[in-house]
Formats: C-alpha cells, structure tokens, sequence
C-alpha cells in the first residue's frame, strides 16, 4: 500500500511538473487564438469601424458578401491561385526528389539550391522577381525576346504569382519528398529490377503509392498555405490589376484596415476557414482511396 501510495504521489508530481511548463503555451493560445477567434465570430455578425460602438447586425454582412459580385470574383481568383500553387508545388518537387534520390553529382548542393529561396525572406523575393518580371528592362522577356506586362496585364498578373510561389515552395516540398523516398526500403527496388521493372514503371508502380502518405502530407499543407497567401499580393500587385490577384486573405485585410469594415472582414475570415476545412476534410476522407496502409 505504501508503494502504491508512493507512486500516486510520484505520479501527480509529475503531472503538475508537466502542466506548469506547458501552462505558458496554453495561455498564450488562449490569449492570441481562442479568444480572439471567439471575438472575431461575433464580430463576423455585427457592424464596426473601429470607432462607433458594435452594432449587431445578424447575417447581413455574409448575405451581403454572397450577393457581391466581387467576392465571387475574388473567391475565384483564391480557388484558381491555391489550386494552381498545390498541384504544381507537389508535382515539380516530387520529380525534383526522384532526381536527387538517384545519387546524382553535387546532391547535397541541389538541395541547398532549391531550400534557398524558402528560406529567403519575402520582401527580398518580391524585389528580385519584379524586375525579373519588368516589362522593360525585365531578365523574363530578355530571355523571351518579348514585351509582356507581366504584373500590369490582368490575364498574365494571376500567372506570375502561381510561377513566384510555386519557385519559392518547391525547395520545402521537395526534401519533405526526399525523406519520404529514404524511408521506401532499397531491397523494394532491387526485386522489382529482378522480376524486369523498367524504370518508368517502377516509380509509377512503387515509388508512388510507397510515397502517397508523404504526398497526403505535402498536399495539405500546401493546400491550407496558399488559401492564406498575403504577403506576396501585398508586395507585388496590391491586388491589381483590376482585382486580377486580389485574394480572399488580402481583401479581408483591405476591409478591415483600409475600409474599416470590421464586420465584413470577420466574415470574409470565417468564410475561407470554412472553405479551407471542407477541402482538407476532402482530402483527408480520400486518403483511403489512395493512401497506403490507410
């Protein structure tokens, strides 16, 4: 009874020893999470610019978003940016890690190549690819041999963006998809070249569904990352031209610090949420399809 005891004692020690250091944590989720999403939905159903007092207003800001011509516009243009961004994030570094995994010269330098740019701040990117993109003293059409209005034509302004993202994305997926290809177990490869696998097979057959977990994993989080892209419309087209890259995030923040529409832009945020729940609940429920060991 007394080691029992003893033990219950030792126990709850370490209970409060591991609540006391994860208390900090806690807080501050509660303090700069919880609490002002709570806020923020609540404010999603009233009307407030800052100054005059919180007037409720029930549904009207949401119902107002859906009749608005230019939120569908804008939702249109978020869905064809994320999509675009997600689907070519994942397809160039899955190839990219095919490529490096084949023990190729100068591995470990085509890695710190293609990492760079994920790690190079925003500010810094958004420079270099303006005067890339530059319409008249621009290296893009230099090498084109052409006179394109790369981010002041609103059919090529959306294009330049995905090809921005996705330059600066691929470096982060690709050694995601690099440690899932070290995980794929060599003896796999070396009965599959004994049964007379060609190599276009292998990968399509093998390496593929070996690595769809780790696909699942890039897919998500590229998925969610670019519905909340911000920084990139902020400094290199303002949303422009004519609304051509305004996204959803970049229009809340329009609302809510240029129109002072606090309301609008509350609804605005809870309405992406929504939508970027429901495609990852899609993704997540299909990974049994197409996931092995799901």
């Amino acid at each position: 009874m007394k080691k029992t005891s003893k033990n219950n004692k030792n126990i709850n020690n370490s209970t409060r020893t591991a609540l006391l250091f994860i208390l900090p944590s806690i807080i501050g989720c509660l303090i700069f999470i919880f609490f002002p999403s709570l806020a923020s939905l609540f404010l999603s159903f009233c009307k407030w610019n800052l100054i005059n007092k919180i007037q409720y207003i029930g549904l009207e800001n949401y119902i107002e978003l859906v009749k608005s011509t230019e939120f569908w516009f804008i939702l249109k243009n978020t869905i064809v940016y994320a999509l675009s961004v997600t689907i070519l994030g994942t397809i160039f570094p899955i190839i990219l890690a095919a490529i490096i995994h084949s023990k190729i010269v100068c591995q470990n330098f085509f890695k710190t190549a293609y990492f760079l740019p994920f790690i190079t701040p925003m500010i810094v990117i958004a420079m270099i690819w303006q005067w890339i993109f530059d319409p008249n003293i621009g290296f893009l059409n230099i090498l084109l041999k052409t006179n394109k209005q790369w981010l002041y034509d609103p059919k090529l302004a959306l294009t330049a963006l995905i090809i921005v993202s996705v330059w600066k994305l691929i470096g982060y997926n690709m050694i995601i998809c690099l440690s899932g290809f070290s995980s794929i177990n060599n003896q796999i490869y070396e009965a599959a070249k004994i049964d007379g696998s060609n190599p276009i097979n292998t990968f399509f057959k093998i390496t593929l569904p070996l690595l769809s977990p780790t696909i699942l994993f890039v897919l998500l989080i590229t998925t969610i990352s670019s519905f909340q892209v911000f920084d990139l419309i902020y400094l290199m087209t303002q949303g422009g031209p004519t609304n051509s890259t305004n996204v959803l995030v970049y229009w809340l923040f329009k609302n809510a610090f240029e129109f002072f529409n606090i309301g609008k832009a509350s609804a605005i945020a809870y309405i992406l949420f929504c939508f970027i729940l429901i495609l990852t609940l899609i993704q997540w429920k299909s990974r049994k399809k197409w996931v092995i060991n799901e």
